[in-house]
């Protein structure tokens, strides 16, 4: 079994990995559906992220990076109503291409409130 991820500057040195912070931990989220992957790809384009590229990956392979990186992870499946952040993280591990790295016309907290709610909508499914 396959899960996708969104991956940022896909299979080159400058590679990034898609996580959200839900509290003070970091998260990546694992999409049981491509379909949903792109979907959410989609909604981050639009919220103006970069765009990412859906991956197809092996859950342990990311399980087994969530543990040396210090992340969590989520399987995210058809039945869950997931939506990215309106606001993107000031530093990155990674530089996306050709754009800045920063979003400073949205006001600091913003996606705090969303995350919360997302936190315990997931912990309801679970």
């Amino acid at each position: 079994m396959s899960v996708f991820v969104l991956l940022f500057n896909a299979r080159t040195d400058n590679e990034g990995i898609y996580s959200t912070q839900v509290g003070d931990r970091n998260v990546i989220l694992m999409f049981a559906q491509e379909d949903d992957a792109l979907r959410y790809a989609d909604q981050l384009e639009a919220e103006d992220f970069p765009k990412p590229t859906v991956e197809g990956i092996d859950p342990e392979e990311i399980e087994e990076f969530c543990q040396d990186s210090d992340y969590d992870c989520i399987l995210v499946t058809a039945e869950m109503l997931v939506t990215p952040p309106s606001q993107n993280l000031e530093e990155t591990d990674w530089q996306p291409e050709g754009r800045k790295q920063s979003r400073s016309d949205d006001k600091p907290g913003d996606d705090s409130i969303d995350l919360e709610a997302m936190r315990k909508r997931l912990e309801r499914l679970l």
